[in-house]
């Protein structure tokens, strides 16, 4: 992945809102969830749902799909991925570390 796709995925992802969309998107996987329902989880205007939902998906990190009158989004897994591995491609090359060292995501909170 270039550098500057996961500066643009990383940014996209350091803003609470779109955080934690994101994350709603990855735990529905593959099957959509529409725009309303969406903003219903989070309580979100149209308009701000909207400008959230944009830059996730300018960042490749969510797709859009029109099914009927709705739009479905869904999380793109593959590039969540390819955002990660590319953080963790040198983990531990200059220093032996194990899974053990690393924190759990309930530990970082």
């Amino acid at each position: 992945m270039e550098k500057l796709k996961v500066i643009e995925g990383l940014a996209a992802l350091a803003q609470e809102t779109r955080l934690d969309i994101m994350r709603f998107l990855v735990r529905h996987g593959g099957e959509g969830v529409s725009a309303g329902r969406i903003g219903a989880e989070f309580e979100l205007a149209s308009a701000t749902l909207a400008f959230h939902l944009n830059s996730l998906a300018a960042a490749g990190l969510v797709s859009r799909q029109r099914d009927g009158r709705q739009q479905l989004y869904r999380a793109n897994i593959a590039a969540v991925h390819l955002l990660t591995a590319y953080l963790l491609e040198n983990c531990c090359t200059e220093n032996c570390c194990s899974e053990t060292d690393a924190p759990s995501a309930t530990d970082a909170a």
